[in-house]
């Protein structure tokens, strides 16, 4: 049996799985946690065991399975009139390969690019596909983490000048980014999910597991978490920071306000009794 190579790529947004099914006349509806699995030549459903395949998840991940980088960019051409997220053809950065080989007379073996098992089953292959979609989304995650992260760095140097000027439209654009890191790499991404099939094939969670640990999913994901946290404490501060100066310029407003009451009075009192 020859190898099955599998490609996975991060598009930079979600896909509406029920929503495309619609539109490719697919009667089926998915939970957000089902892949689509279509061949991405016609379009259609794919069956268990296609040589060709794509699987579509819903937290904005593809893997193909046999495709090739020419197969690739005709599928994004051809699906991009049935996803709104496809529209404007991505640019597609974010890239993870693996490959499985079928080989009876060896054990199973598994490295960081490759996988040899004695014999093929399908499980195998949704798993390794899910794993290498958590992977490459998680790497989407992961460098736009470091993307605020340089940007606070930024502020925080500026704080350490003595200046703070950020308005609340900045702030709350930066909690929402890091909520948003957070949102998508526990909702989305599923990485502290296991399939289902693990939950009555020991055999299947032994696989998942193993893939998972190869890929670092668990630790990747609670790295997202601290810088996510650490983040959001930094939000907080510059917050509470913009929100005293705004106090305190509210407080000198009142005192100066209250000063020109005081000299308009005196003013009044001595216009009364000058002669």
């Amino acid at each position: 049996m020859q190898p099955i190579t599998f490609t996975a790529f991060a598009l930079d947004g979600e896909l509406e799985l029920n929503r495309l099914a619609s539109r490719l006349n697919i009667s089926r509806k998915y939970r957000w946690e089902e892949p689509m699995r279509l061949n991405p030549v016609t379009f259609t459903p794919a069956s268990d065991g296609d040589d060709l395949q794509v699987y579509l998840y819903s937290f904005g991940a593809l893997v193909f399975v046999n495709g090739s980088d020419e197969l690739v960019g005709r599928f994004i051409d051809g699906i991009s009139q049935y996803a709104d997220s496809l529209k404007n053809r991505p640019q597609l950065p974010y890239r993870e390969e693996y490959r499985l080989e079928i080989d009876p007379q060896q054990p199973a073996t598994f490295g960081n690019d490759s996988a040899i098992m004695p014999e093929y089953n399908q499980i195998y292959h949704d798993i390794i596909c899910l794993v290498i979609a958590q992977s490459v989304a998680l790497e989407r995650i992961e460098e736009r983490t470091d993307a605020v992260l340089d940007e606070v760095e930024g502020l925080i140097a500026r704080l350490n000048r003595g200046k703070l000027e950020l308005p609340d439209r900045d702030l709350a654009r930066l909690a929402s980014s890091v909520l948003g890191f957070k949102y998508a790499s526990v909702a989305h991404i599923m990485v502290l999910d296991k399939p289902d099939i693990t939950w009555n094939n020991a055999a299947a969670e032994r696989f998942y597991l193993t893939m998972a640990g190869l890929f670092e999913l668990r630790p990747r994901y609670q790295e997202i978490k601290h810088k996510s946290e650490t983040l959001l404490g930094v939000t907080d501060v510059f917050a509470n920071l913009s929100h005293a100066r705004r106090s305190a310029r509210l407080e000198w407003i009142i005192i100066i306000l209250i000063a020109f009451e005081i000299v308009m009075a005196l003013w009044q009192q001595y216009l009364t009794v000058s002669p």
